[in-house]
């Protein structure tokens, strides 16, 4: 196990009631998702300001300083702590981050739920990623992936208006699950928590409701994953990303259907499973 950075474990309400009038003109409560600002200091520096549920924020601030390559270890990190009185997390780092005023000047402003933003080029350092050749998935495992997520008990269904992410293992067994008001948020936080529990991606399967843009393939490809999976489809950028990485890249993943854009050599194809009627 890696060296875990002292953390608060500052985990906000995720939704809140409101008061709503229907087309009979009925009042009712309903709930809706708890979005929040949560500005992010490294070393009394502000770095960016991340709009989130809160699920877990000291996950998602690790994993964007991870996803942003402004960190390289989670050894770098001291401590990370949350302060909800003031919407903000510090990040204290061990011995600074070497050059990171020139390192964040250049923003290229993302796809993302609410206009993220990356720092650098999109493309940088992805010719220097090898993602596992021999890594396989079933037909059977895509399934079970699927059906998962259909039956979990999200916040979507409670509330609507987020995405979700979840990771499991190449058998198809739930790691984590995620949601937050942006897609891009929900993997950040995976991979921070990937680092808490000192998990390596080669065998491992990403699922997201949300489209797979080239930020999402590029996420993907840095936490080492070799399969990602969507509900919705994918960008001509995020596709032409996944073939230059030979990433297995599949979308439209409901029920029985699904469409393998790259990496088609990696599935281990069982059509049979496809006649196979969904017993609920």
């Amino acid at each position: 196990m890696p060296r875990r950075p002292h953390m608060t474990n500052a985990s906000a309400p995720l939704t809140r009631e409101v008061e709503a009038m229907d087309e009979r003109g009925r009042l009712s409560l309903i709930s809706i998702p708890a979005e929040r600002p949560l500005t992010v200091y490294v070393d009394k520096r502000e770095l960016v300001t991340l709009m989130t549920l809160g699920a877990a924020p000291e996950a998602l601030t690790l994993g964007y300083l991870r996803n942003q390559r402004l960190v390289a270890s989670i050894d770098e990190v001291e401590s990370i702590t949350v302060d909800w009185d003031v919407d903000a997390v510090a990040v204290k780092t061990v011995s600074g981050i070497a050059g990171i005023e020139e390192r964040t000047a250049r923003k290229v402003v993302t796809t993302g739920c609410g206009q993220g933003s990356v720092f650098g080029g999109l493309m940088d350092e992805i010719d220097r990623i090898v993602l596992p050749p021999d890594a396989r998935l079933r037909q059977s495992v895509l399934y079970r992936v699927v059906d998962t997520v259909r039956t979990y008990q999200s916040i979507y269904k409670q509330a609507g208006s987020v995405h979700g992410c979840a990771l499991f293992t190449a058998d198809g067994e739930l790691l984590y699950f995620i949601e937050d008001v942006g897609r891009h948020n929900a993997v950040d936080s995976i991979a921070g928590m990937m680092w808490l529990d000192g998990l390596t991606g080669e065998d491992k399967v990403f699922y997201t409701t949300g489209r797979l843009t080239s930020e999402m393939v590029i996420k993907g490809a840095q936490m080492g994953i070799p399969f990602l999976l969507s509900r919705s489809g994918t960008t001509q950028m995020g596709h032409m990303v996944a073939e230059r990485l030979c990433m297995t890249l599949l979308a439209r993943c409901t029920g029985k259907h699904f469409l393998a854009l790259t990496g088609k050599e990696r599935l281990i194809m069982e059509t049979h499973l496809a006649d196979v009627l969904r017993v609920a």
